[in-house]
This record gives structure tokens, C-alpha cells and sequence, in this order.
């Protein structure tokens, strides 16, 4: 089956080149049901390290050959292509943000955290965007034991954003404001292949996470509560390398509570495949933007993700650091 979705510049639907589809359709079908114990390992952290290691650490793995199959922009890369002489360094390139991701105006903006495939969702019944719990376990994704944080999130809205292996894989904030909790959760490595997520139930909350809590309503923040940012890593992730920067990629640090983080800097840096990053937003607070929106369940697009009861949803292609919603009283 193919998966499509929506290019939010162009509005064109595109049929995604989903990388080892088949290899992946097995592993989630086939050895998932027949060999749990076989199925366990390959998706461990010592297994997803060692197939990211021959991915992308491999003498026999051509950065020349990936870089034209991943279709990467020498325009955009900080570095000279002669530099970008491994996978890994064109998996971990970094890019001129500044130049080819404007950050949009508005204080109230929030912005994409990553290049990538964006859904949208609610946990509130009467929403039109409903779709509780279907990519993730909200009480397993923030933790079971934060409390505090669930109940803050209660009926709040969602939005994932899934990274393809040809994306720019930095992590940037989505909001202004000041970090009041930051955590990681253990889990498995599975993949963000759309197949493997509909194979899988609520794999996002199955994987190895950070999680980082912004209050927002502080001065010189966005204004729109508390937000929490998910990093999800996936298969052939070996690390989430936390490495926040106020002004271009300078002077990297970790993220500890109480730090100021500027929306639309450059936060994390996934090392190396596919991944997630899930933001979860508080009730009344935010409204996604119309063409998202819309784009969300229509019907002549194919896609491997439903909301159940033959309800397609479809992605729309965002750009790191572009507006994908803003404060309630701000209209997009």
C-alpha cells in the first residue's frame, strides 16, 4: 500500500519513498507474531546502535551516493559538500536556519520543532481533530508518575512530527519560555516506518524518550501555557544529544530546569535514522492553522494512518521553525 501526504508549500500530494518498506513490513508482521524473543532484540538499544552503525558508520556506505538519494540541498548545508564526506555527517549535517527557515513574526507564533511530517490531534471528545490515543499513550508518554503534568495536559492538543531518514535531523523549540522539568523515559527503539506504527500499538510511547516542560507565561515567553516537547527516538537512533543554542549552533549546551530556551534555536540532534517529536499543548490554549487542519482528513490522499471507521489521516509536510499554530487570541 502506498502512503501519501501533502506538501504544505506547493498544497501537492506526494507518494512518500518509504526507505526499507519491505524489511520493515516483516519485522512488524511476520517476526513480531512468530518470534517475540528475536523481535525484542532487534528493536533493543544494542541492536538499533549496531544497524545504525552499519548504516551510516559503514567504509562500504557511500556519503557521494546518499546524499544524491536523499535529494540534500548543498545550498542549505553550513558546510561544503568535500566535509560531508560520511553518512553520518550528511545524516547530522547542520543547515543555514537562520536563511532558509524564517521564523515567523508573531509572539504568539509556535513553529515546527523539525522538518518532518506533521499529524495533529485532541484528547477532548468534542474536537474535531479527536484522535485520543492513537499513535501514543498519553499517561505513558509524559511518564505515569508525573501527575502533575497529566493533569496540566488533560484534554489538551497534540502534534507529531515524524522525521524521515532524508530529513535535516535537528530539533529546534517550538516556543519561548522557561524549562521547569526535564526528564528521559526508557523504552524499545522501534521504527517511525508508517507501517510499523500501524502494526504496533501506540509505539511513540513505547520508545526511549526526552521529555522537556516550557512554561511559556513568563516574561518574554510565547504566551500560550505550558507546553511539553517529546523527543522520540526510533530505529537506528542511538542517542537524543541534547544541545541547545542561542544564536546559530554556537556555544552548545544540555537543557537543565530553569533555562530560557528562544523559540526556534536549534534544541537536540537525533543520532542517526528516522524519529519523532510529539508536542502536547494545554486546553484553550492553541489552535492549529487552517490548511493543516484541513489537510488532515482528506480524501484523495492515500494514507497508512486512520483515526478508525475508515477515517483517513493524512500528514502535511512542515518546515522546521515554520508556524504551524498560534496563541488562541492570535489568528493565523
Amino acid at each position: 500500500m502506498r502512503h501519501q501526504y501533502i506538501a504544505r508549500d506547493s498544497a501537492a500530494v506526494v507518494t512518500e519513498r518509504l526507505i526499507a518498506d519491505q524489511w520493515v513490513g516483516v519485522l512488524y508482521a511476520s517476526v513480531r507474531e512468530q518470534s517475540p524473543f528475536l523481535f525484542k532484540l532487534l528493536t533493543s538499544a544494542r541492536m538499533s546502535a549496531l544497524l545504525g552503525c552499519l548504516q551510516f558508520d559503514s567504509v562500504h556506505t557511500s556519503a557521494r551516493k546518499m546524499i544524491r538519494r536523499l535529494g540534500v540541498d548543498p545550498l542549505e548545508c553550513l558546510a561544503p559538500m568535500n566535509q560531508l564526506n560520511s553518512p553520518r555527517k550528511v545524516f547530522e549535517r547542520k543547515i543555514c536556519y537562520w536563511r532558509c527557515r524564517p521564523l515567523p513574526l508573531q509572539e504568539s507564533d509556535i513553529v515546527a520543532p523539525a522538518d518532518s511530517r506533521m499529524l495533529v490531534g485532541s484528547f477532548r471528545s468534542e474536537s474535531q481533530v479527536f484522535v485520543k490515543e492513537k499513535f501514543f499513550d498519553f499517561e505513558q508518554l509524559l511518564g505515569a508518575n508525573k501527575v502533575s503534568w497529566l493533569s496540566a495536559f488533560h484534554h489538551g492538543g497534540y502534534a507529531v512530527f515524524r522525521l524521515t531518514p532524508e530529513k535535516y535531523h535537528y530539533s529546534h523549540t517550538p516556543v519561548s519560555g522557561r524549562v521547569i522539568d526535564f526528564y528521559d523515559i526508557s523504552g524499545a527503539y522501534h521504527s517511525c516506518n508508517p507501517s510499523a506504527v500501524v502494526e504496533m500499538a501506540q509505539p511513540y510511547s513505547k520508545n526511549k524518550r526526552v521529555v522537556t516542560i516550557i512554561d511559556t507565561d513568563v516574561a518574554g515567553g510565547t504566551g500560550v501555557g505550558l507546553v511539553a516537547m517529546i523527543e522520540v527516538v526510533a530505529l537506528m537512533i542511538g542517542d537524543i544529544l541534547q544541545c541547545y543554542s542561542e544564536a546559530r549552533y554556537d556555544e552548545p549546551v544540555g537543557i537543565t530546569p530553569g533555562m530560557f530556551l528562544k523559540k526556534g534555536q536549534p534544541k537536540g540532534l537525533f543520532r542517526p535514522g528516522s524519529s519523532v517529536v510529539i508536542l502536547i499543548f494545554q486546553e484553550h490554549r492553541i489552535e492549529f492553522c487552517e490548511d493543516i487542519l484541513l489537510n488532515l482528513h482528506r480524501t484523495d490522499v492515500v494514507s497508512r494512518f486512520s483515526a478508525g471507521f475508515g477515517q483517513t489521516l493524512v500528514e502535511t509536510e512542515v518546515n522546521v521553525r515554520s508556524k504551524i499554530a498560534y496563541g488562541s487570541a492570535a489568528p493565523c
